[in-house]
């Protein structure tokens, strides 16, 4: 395509729509590449800014953008996103009435749109638009979907290889946060993008703190854990259906508030609890791993995996859910030698046993590991990390070491007194000297070794005998009912005084349960401006009923809370602050910042940037003419009007807006009860009336 200033429009739509003044790594190319009518793979860790990687593009394109999503509430939450940020786009799905997608279909046709999500379901029914006249770009989200090598492998993907030979012209930009290369290589096979450019981002999520806990005690470790949180938006991951939703009533006894989600949930209640974690009106969600695919909620502050996960893919992903806006952040792992023999009896079977088989023992060799835990992660995707990351459980708190020796020898004496046959729990029973019924039966009270072990805890045994089968001194023969067999290198153990180091067991204090009505609920006001800031974002979501991260992300409000903007012209200079957000949210976030400086009459120096506009409209310039000057924006220099005449200044005001516009908004100002919010009139008059001669218009009713 031929833009004129092509990186003067894309810095431009950058900063006016989605606030940033520069790319993250990679933004840039990849941008370019898709305008140049380029394919390209992306591959980015979540969090990493791969929408911005085609919703800026669609911008400069003169048709719509179609982008395929594989779930409907991921396709409302970055369309919500999108009409937030000023950008006409719309979704395409089967619960939508045959009224509204003909509406939907008219608006591309008239070029009204510039991204459409679709399903890949819902594609025959755009069959007449699907045409070069009308569609300017191809964006296949969550793009591991179509590949079986991937680790979320869904069959209607499968399909979409038709839309490259029926939009031969048109640039494809397949996208997503995890894929190693045979899943990368089958994507493009599949897409029919075979010579398309790759761009793979650094896996590194440097603000997740990593950690991998022993599962005892798991929910009051959780409680703990959330109770030094509170306010705090975030995700518990479970194996079951059932546990979600036990977990979740534990949470609830210990007054914590949090809701299950799962897909035995008819359509209706996993829509509900999915909206109302979105919205900051549930803080904490039980769930399966289903839940949270690609909804760009960017303030989950930290993840919890309750049952270890199947694969590293998944777990990646799954963490990732946290800390999308580059803050601080957590990722809790419960490692147990049971979630390990389930997903193995999961695995057990299926057609790619073998592969499932091999990726649960690398999720297992990561949670058992004794080494920088995000150096493993990284390897795994074949990214090399030179340092320890210092932000891990291994790095902050490196294991102790001891000389095990003797406790692997009793353990290995006892699996070898037990010919072999037992697992790990009747091992552990034998050495701790237990008299239960099935010890009994089986007569093992008789052993040499029986009860040689009874000075150790049973947890600590477990740990104990776990780090052994990691360090190669006995197996799990999975086939034989999960029995620990001996190997080689137990002979050495055993009869040739090899030594071996083993680690302490991590203690975890109980967490006491608290009255069944104590709540951790949203604080109904705080000293510090972020808070005030965060209360003021809640109304605004409120009124508007968006997400609260749509109006501004946690990292912007950090950023509004440190430069304290008291102008129009410095809060524009917040990262994430767009001229839309500007003329929608700035009156009412700068006031909140005055308010809370209270005392300090003190003006900030640039709070005289309107009466440089002012100097500069009584020389007789245009707005234009004032705007191209002052290097600001049109709507920047039609606030400062408003001001200046609301001030008293001698401004001719109906030279910018008409009468007949005034009395509009009087009407408008009387039906909705005189709010604060701009896009609340912006909705009145159907987005037909533009935001400045909103503004232009209160300044005259107020000013009386």
């Amino acid at each position: 395509m031929e833009i004129t200033n092509l990186q003067d429009a894309v810095y431009s739509n950058l900063k006016t729509y989605f606030g940033y003044d520069s790319f993250r790594a990679q933004q840039k190319d990849i941008v370019e590449t898709v305008l140049n009518n380029n394919d390209c793979l992306v591959i980015m860790p979540t969090g990493g800014g791969k929408s911005i990687c085609f919703q800026l593009p669609a911008l400069l394109f003169p048709g719509v953008t179609l982008v395929i999503s594989p779930l409907i509430a991921l396709m409302k939450d970055q369309v919500d996103g999108l009409n937030a940020n000023g950008i006409k786009a719309s979704f395409f799905n089967s619960s939508q009435g045959a009224e509204e997608q003909e509406a939907i279909i008219e608006q591309v046709v008239n070029k009204q749109l510039k991204l459409l999500y679709v399903a890949p379901e819902s594609l025959p029914a755009l069959q007449n638009i699907l045409k070069e006249t009308y569609i300017s770009c191809v964006a296949i989200d969550e793009a591991h979907c179509i590949s079986s090598w991937g680790h979320d492998f869904r069959p209607s993907y499968q399909q979409l290889g038709f839309l490259k030979a029926t939009l031969p012209k048109t640039p494809f930009i397949a996208l997503t946060a995890t894929a190693d290369k045979a899943t990368r290589d089958d994507i493009l096979k599949q897409l029919q993008i075979e010579h398309a450019r790759q761009f793979i981002s650094s896996f590194d999520r440097e603000n997740i703190s990593l950690e991998v806990r022993p599962a005892d005690n798991r929910v009051s470790q959780i409680v703990k854990f959330i109770r030094k949180r509170p306010n705090q938006s975030g995700i518990v991951y479970c194996l079951s259906r059932k546990a979600t939703e036990q977990l979740a009533s534990k949470l609830a006894n210990n007054g914590i508030k949090a809701k299950a989600y799962h897909a035995g949930l008819n359509f209706d209640e996993r829509s509900k609890v999915q909206e109302e974690f979105i919205f900051d009106k549930t803080q904490i969600v039980c769930a399966t791993v289903a839940f949270g695919m690609g909804i760009d909620k960017s303030n989950v502050r930290w993840v919890v995996h309750y049952n270890m996960p199947k694969n590293i893919e998944g777990y990646y992903q799954e963490i990732g859910r946290a800390g999308r806006d580059g803050l601080k952040s957590h990722a809790v792992l419960f490692r147990s030698y049971a979630d390990v023999i389930q997903l193995r009896n999961f695995a057990s079977g299926t057609s790619n046993e073998e592969v499932q088989v091999a990726k649960i023992e690398r999720m297992k060799q990561f949670a058992e590991a004794t080494s920088c835990r995000r150096k493993i992660l990284l390897s795994y995707f074949g990214e090399l990390l030179a340092e320890n990351c210092g932000n891990c459980d291994v790095c902050k708190n490196p294991p102790q070491f001891f000389d095990g020796t003797i406790i692997a020898q009793k353990a290995l004496s006892a699996i070898y007194r037990l010919k072999e046959t037992e697992a790990i729990g009747m091992v552990i029973d034998v050495l701790r000297g237990s008299h239960n019924a099935a010890v009994l039966e089986k007569g093992y009270t008789q052993l040499k070794t029986f009860g040689i072990g009874k000075d150790i805890a049973w947890k600590d045994w477990q740990h104990f005998i776990i780090q052994l089968i990691n360090q190669g001194f006995c197996e799990i023969a999975f086939h034989k009912n999960n029995a620990l067999h001996l190997t080689e290198f137990s002979k050495k153990v055993l009869f040739e005084g090899a030594k071996v180091s083993l680690t302490k067991p991590v203690t975890v204090a109980e967490v006491k349960p608290v009255e069944r009505e104590r709540k951790v609920a949203k604080p109904k006001g705080g000293s510090g401006l972020f808070e005030r800031l965060r209360q003021l974002r809640y109304k605004i979501a409120l009124e508007e009923n968006i997400p609260a991260y749509l109006v501004f992300s946690d990292a912007t409000l950090k950023e509004i809370e440190r430069e304290r903007p008291m102008s129009e012209d410095d809060f524009l200079r917040i990262s994430g602050v767009g001229q839309r957000k500007l003329e929608v949210y700035g009156d009412e976030f700068i006031a909140e910042i005055l308010d809370f400086m209270g005392s300090k009459p003190k003006k900030p120096k640039k709070t005289d940037t309107h009466m440089v506009t002012y100097e500069l409209y009584k020389q007789g310039l245009s707005i234009e003419e004032i705007s191209v000057k002052r290097k600001l924006k049109s709507p920047t220099i039609y606030s400062h009007i408003a001001k200046l005449y609301k001030d008293g200044k001698a401004i001719n005001i109906y030279d910018f807006v008409t009468k007949s516009e005034v009395a509009a908004v009087k009407k408008a100002y009387k039906d909705l009860g005189a709010p604060d919010a701009l896009k609340s009139y912006f909705d009145y008059f159907n987005e037909q009336m533009d935001y400045f001669k909103i503004r232009l218009a209160l300044s005259v009713i107020e000013k009386g």
